[in-house]
Formats: C-alpha cells, structure tokens, sequence
C-alpha cells in the first residue's frame, strides 16, 4: 500500500479502514457515536459494550493480572480476549490505533496457556499480560507509519524492535500499537491517517502527545500498561492528561534499539519509557526489562540492573519512616499554571508535609536558559527530515509549530554551541541541587523536586502552547514521573481578577482557560528525580499517590 505524490487521501483513508475491518463483528459498536458536546465522557460509554467479566479482567492492575495468569487463576487467552475486544471499543471511539494484531495475540496467549499447563510455572514475570506499545516501536509484520501517510508499507516492519523481543521473552503478548501525531512532534495526537485522537474523559479537549493513543486507550483501560516514546514529555504528557502515570527514564536505561524516530542523532535522544493506569505498571515493566540485561543487546544501554535496595529504602523512606526534604517550584517564571494547576501542586506540597518531610522553594537555574538550546539541538535540520517524509505521499503538514517549509539548517558551529549550552546547564544545575543541602535540614540535597506537568490540564485542540516544563527533564536528562492529582473542579478553579501575565504566551494561556470546559478534566504533576535515579522516582510517586488518594 505504498503511497505516491497523488493519492495520499485514499491511501490514509484505505489505512483506515483496513484497521476498522480487523475489529470482528461483535466488537463493533453504532457509529458515529453522540457529539462530543452530547458525549464527552466515554469512560464510562464503553462499559456497556462489555460483560461483567471483561470489565473485571481490564480493570485489573497489571501488577494483579499477572498474579493471576502466573498462577492459573486466570488464562492467558481470557485476558487477551478482554483487552482485545475493549481496545477494539476504544479505538472506535476515539481513534486511539495504529495497528492491530488481535489474531497473532490470541496465538500467543494460547501459547503461554499450554506453556503453563505443561510447566505449571509462567514463562516469566510478564506472563501472559497484553502490553500495548506507541506506533513507533517496530512489531514484525505491521506499519510503523509515525503518523505519516507516506510510510505505509514502506517496508512493513520485519523485525521487531529490542524493546519487544524483550517483552516477548518475559511473556507478554503484543495486540496493539497506538496513534501518533504526524511524526511523533507534537502535545497533540492528529495526522492524515485515523485523524483526531480525542481525549476519552472528555472528547473536547486534547488526548496529548506524542504518546497519545496510548494514553487515551489506557483511559479507556483498553490497556493496563504499555510503553511510549518520550523527547519533550510524550510519555508524561499523555499520561497525566489521562488520568494515568508515565515514566521518563534518563537515556540509557532501556534499550531503544530499532525504534523509529524522525529526530535521530542528536545529543537529546528520546527516550521509552512505560505508561500505565497505577504506578505498580511502572514499576512491573522497569523490574522485568531490566531483568533482561539489555545492555548485552543494545550498546546505547547502561549496565546497570534494578536497584531493589533502593526502591525499598525509599519507599520506607517517603512513608515516613525517615525525614525528606522535597522542592516545590509552582511556576518556572516564564508561564505560571492555570488555577487547577496550582490547587493540584498546593495538594501535593501539603501531603508531603503530611508524611513529615520538609518542602522548599525550588528556585533553580531560569529553565528558559535550558530550553533554548534543547529546542535548537531538537531542530537543528530545520525540520527537513519531517518535511521529507511528508514529501513521499505529498500529504499537508499537521503540525503547524515546524512550519509549511524547511528553515535553514543549523551548521556544525551552531550545533557545537548548543551541546556546549546543554552541558554548561547541567552543571549550574546540579551545582543549585547540590546546594540546597544547606537547608533541607537532612544534611543531604532535596531528595527530589515537584513541577507541574504543564501549565494546563488537557487543553482544548490547538492550545497545547507550552511544554517547558516537560522539556527542561529531557535538556537534564533526569528521571521523572508524571502521576494524576486531581480534576478540574469549575466552582474553586478560578484566575483572581486582575491577573498580571509573564508575557504574550503567559497572557494566551489565561485567556485559554475555560474552567466550564474544563471541568473534571484530569490535573496531574511529575516528581523529577537525579539522572538514572528511575527507582526512587516511582517509590516517590507511589508513597505520594497513595497518599494522594486517601
């Protein structure tokens, strides 16, 4: 189904129904579904297309399905069958797939169903748990199109990335890859294959990116746990936008071996990194992947296995057992959040205080000193490599931040100025974090800092303006963890008259918020932790969250 410059409609649209006519009969639903006005809710929509015991085996955290599967309870092809049938749902109603591979999934759960019933043991620690993956992690025999028409069919995939043969050695079953905006560039999920991908709490407002369907189809619990891709917060954003958690690990902790990227080669590489409905995913994936010794596979890789003494230390640790000391930096000085983002960090400073740790203000560095040369490594083709795929279809452009054409390319001095910035800004910051020993009163530096994940909860299409907050964790490499706070709640969430803006961005984002709109629209945070420091990140987003929702 190669695309030429004349018929790039018709092949985005053959795409299309092509994944439409791979749902089975039973698990289609009526179309088109009430407006989203009439309808923006359909978490709850799709229950009624489901029998009680497929809502039970989706609902399940990962973490408890494979206790399940692991010990008989449950059998590989029941689980598969559920997940299945509910990402089938999910995608007719939001959009949500790229790919789908429900036949060879079965395959392999009754595979892992006779491996038990010989072996009474699993095959191992992700013994039959369906894992849903972004579109740009290869599976062999399927698309990887990144969202451009042009790439479909040219090859279909005929090897699988590292990252999924590792998966499928630790037992889990691949069924799904999940929508992408037009190269994987954007806080929003759009290209000229399966369109929009709505946000499913509320289809009026955006699902995120560049992960997106990910994070719709983990709202939609079509998925249970699954991994994205993440360069500026395409793991975090979509995450919390959902209502979910998403881990960014520091580049080198997972293979990303064979993952397709349009932005290759720059000193800001993306990174994978799991996205689940609890943080137990989270930690399930990391555990189990790196028990795999990835680096033996993936040169990129650091050889470092899980750290459980850590991630146990610290999970006494934030649950009060010792004292913490935890910055909190509400606004990074160049846009502040809109009030339902400010609520969601007041929250969470105050249930760190409730564990008995200190807060600080965390005052490091200006992030814009960071985020200027991230941007300029990021784009230093001048997008060519983004217009060139677009240029094998002839389709449009979606993503309006890269602009109808190329702009000049940076030279080799410009980029060197820029790694050099990059480097510089690592230092300074590190020397800030260090500092604050000083007053922590613990003797150590803060052990950790909370940001919002953005400005704004999932914004209206075309609103997601800023992602400084998100880039600056990728400018540093750290470790961070977007984990959902609150919602957005009309009656208390409103800007005090006579607001002073920051700047032009800072005023275009207060003018966005619609707090009717935006009302019971997920608020979520991210807990940033030092680079490679993965297992004390997701024992401060458990201890936190657990908290969070007493």
């Amino acid at each position: 189904m190669a695309a030429n410059l004349t018929d790039w409609k018709a092949v985005g649209a053959s795409k299309s129904a092509a994944l439409l006519s791979l749902i089975p009969g039973k698990s289609r639903i009526p179309l088109p579904l009430p407006s989203p006005a009439a309808l923006p809710d359909v978490t709850d929509h799709i229950r009624q297309y489901l029998s009680a015991k497929e809502v039970e085996l989706t609902e399940t955290d990962s973490i408890d399905i494979v206790r399940k599967t692991s010990s008989g309870d449950w059998t590989c092809t029941e689980v598969t069958e559920a997940f299945c049938h509910r990402a089938a749902l999910a995608h007719q109603m939001i959009n949500c797939l790229h790919e789908i591979a429900f036949e060879s999934a079965l395959q392999r759960a009754s595979e892992l169903d006779a491996y038990f019933a010989e072996h009474k043991q699993p095959l191992g620690p992700l013994h039959g748990l369906p894992v849903s993956l972004k579109d740009s992690i290869h599976v062999e025999g399927t698309d990887t199109s990144l969202g451009y028409v042009g790439w479909l069919g040219k090859p279909r995939s005929v090897k699988d990335s590292q990252i999924v043969t590792d998966l499928r050695s630790l037992g889990a079953i691949i069924y799904v890859k999940t929508s992408v905006p037009q190269g994987s560039l954007s806080a929003e999920t759009r290209n000229n294959i399966i369109g929009y991908t709505p946000n499913p709490l509320n289809r009026q407002l955006t699902v995120g990116g560049s992960s997106g369907g990910e994070g719709g189809l983990l709202a939609l619990r079509g998925s249970s746990v699954g991994l994205g891709t993440d360069l500026g917060g395409s793991t975090r954003v979509p995450a919390g936008w959902n209502g979910c958690y998403g881990l960014r690990p520091s580049t080198g902790r997972l293979p990303y071996e064979g993952i397709a990227s349009t932005i290759d080669g720059i000193m800001l590489p993306f990174v994978v990194g799991p996205m689940a409905t609890q943080v137990s995913g989270l930690e399930l994936m990391m555990r189990s992947l790196l028990q795999t010794e990835p680096w033996r596979r993936d040169p990129m890789v650091i050889e470092l296995p899980w750290k459980e003494d850590v991630f146990m230390k610290m999970n006494e640790r934030v649950s009060g057992k010792d004292k913490m000391a935890f910055g909190i930096m509400v606004s990074d000085g160049y846009v502040n959040p809109q009030p339902p983002v400010e609520r969601a960090m007041r929250m969470v400073a105050d249930v760190v205080k409730a564990l008995g740790h200190k807060v600080i203000e965390w005052k490091p560095p200006s992030h814009s000193a960071g985020n200027d040369p991230y941007f300029k490594i990021c784009f230093a083709d001048g997008g060519r490599a983004y217009h060139s795929a677009l240029a094998t279809s002839g389709e449009p452009s979606t993503e309006a931040v890269l602009g109808p054409e190329p702009t000049p390319e940076a030279n080799a001095s410009q980029i060197i100025e820029a790694n050099i910035a990059v480097r510089d800004y690592r230092k300074t910051y590190l020397d800030y974090w260090n500092s604050t020993s000083e007053i922590t009163g613990t003797g150590r530096p803060v052990d950790a800092f909370i940001m919002p994940l953005a400005p704004f909860p999932p914004p209206q299409p075309g609103q997601a303006r800023y992602l400084g907050y998100t880039t600056i964790v990728n400018t540093l490499d750290y470790s961070a963890c977007a984990i959902p706070v609150t919602r957005v709640r009309k009656d208390i969430d409103q800007y005090l008259a006579g607001y002073a803006s920051l700047n032009e961005v800072d005023q275009a984002i207060h003018d966005d918020y619609n707090p009717e709109l935006s009302h019971g629209a997920p608020v979520a945070v991210q807990i940033v932790g030092g680079r490679l420091q993965e297992e004390k990140v997701l024992a401060f987003a458990a201890g936190i969250s657990q908290q969070l929702q007493k």
